[in-house]
C-alpha cells in the first residue's frame, strides 16, 4: 500500500497516481473508445454496431450492415482521427470493420 501524504493534493492528481500505480489506463482507454464511438457516430451507426473491441492499438468494430461497413470503410482515417481527438490522445492507429 502506498504511503500517506499529509499535504493537500487535487483529486485529479490522486486519481492519476492511482490509475498509474494499478496499471488501469488500458481498461479506461477501452471504455473511453466505446463512449467516443457511440457519441461521435450517432444513432444511425449505433443501431447497426454489435461489438466494439480495442486490442493494442487496433479498434475492431462489428457491424450488422454490410452496406454501412462499406460506406464507413471509405472514411477510416477520418474516423480514427475523430475518435482520437474525442479521447484526447492517440489510442487508435488502425480501424477494422467486420
Amino acid at each position: 500500500m502506498a504511503k500517506r501524504n499529509s499535504e493537500h493534493q487535487p483529486i485529479s492528481d490522486i486519481l492519476k497516481e492511482f490509475v498509474d500505480a494499478n496499471k488501469l489506463q488500458k481498461g479506461l482507454d477501452k471504455v473511453n473508445v466505446r463512449e467516443a464511438w457511440s457519441t461521435m457516430m450517432g444513432n444511425g451507426v449505433n443501431n447497426y454496431t454489435t461489438n466494439i473491441q480495442l486490442e493494442r492499438e487496433t479498434l475492431y468494430v462489428q457491424l450488422s450492415s454490410s452496406v454501412l461497413r462499406e460506406e464507413l470503410s471509405y472514411g477510416k482515417d477520418k474516423i480514427i482521427a475523430m475518435l482520437n481527438e474525442a479521447i484526447g490522445k492517440e489510442v487508435i492507429k488502425k480501424l477494422v470493420l467486420r
